[in-house]
């Protein structure tokens, strides 16, 4: 196994997802880190943020994380011999008012990932952009839209349930270049 130093940031994440899952933890990645191996690593996330989908309690994911060497730093964890720190976000797995139906699996050499869809990675990132006017995560949106499929049906539905239909047809265009109806 390589050592957790020599990982980039999607084969910890799936190492670390690999020890948790068999630790009967059901988590999954989300946020920027998911943007990251999206974008075959254009983007890159300084932390990696699993959904604790099942609301498991802090002290088992603290015990699982220990186990792998990392130490708890504030609501973050961190391991001495890497620069990304993890986060455990509590569910439910959604983004703004839609619920995340399904998740898809990822195999690295480190191990298997649970990860969201291109098409709730850029739900994700326009929650941010709506809400709060993130234009950086607007960028990430777009950038996923640009390397995947994605469903931009379901993107203006939950868009319309967000009460951000106008602005979803804003930048419609920006992401109907490789989508899917």
């Amino acid at each position: 196994m390589k050592p957790i130093g020599k990982m980039n940031q999607a084969e910890l994440a799936a190492y670390v997802h690999q020890h948790l899952s068999d630790s009967g933890l059901y988590i999954v990645l989300s946020g920027g880190a998911a943007v990251g191996i999206y974008s075959d690593g254009e983007y890159v996330s300084g932390d990696i943020d699993f959904v604790n989908a099942r609301f498991a309690s802090r002290n088992k994911i603290e015990k699982s994380m220990k186990e792998l060497g990392f130490a708890p730093i504030g609501r973050h964890f961190g391991h001495p011999d890497s620069d990304h720190i993890i986060e455990f976000p509590p569910g439910p797995l959604q983004f703004g008012d839609g619920k995340v139906k399904a998740t898809d699996e990822m195999k690295f050499d480190t191990g298997t990932l649970r990860i969201i869809s291109p098409t709730d990675c850029i739900k994700d990132r326009l929650a941010h952009y709506y809400h709060w006017g993130d234009r950086q995560c607007l960028k990430q949106a777009i950038l996923v839209a640009s390397k995947h499929k994605v469903n931009l049906v379901e993107l203006q539905d939950w868009s319309k349930l967000e009460g951000k239909l106008d602005e979803f047809d804003n930048i419609k265009h920006d992401l109907i270049k490789n989508t899917y109806r």
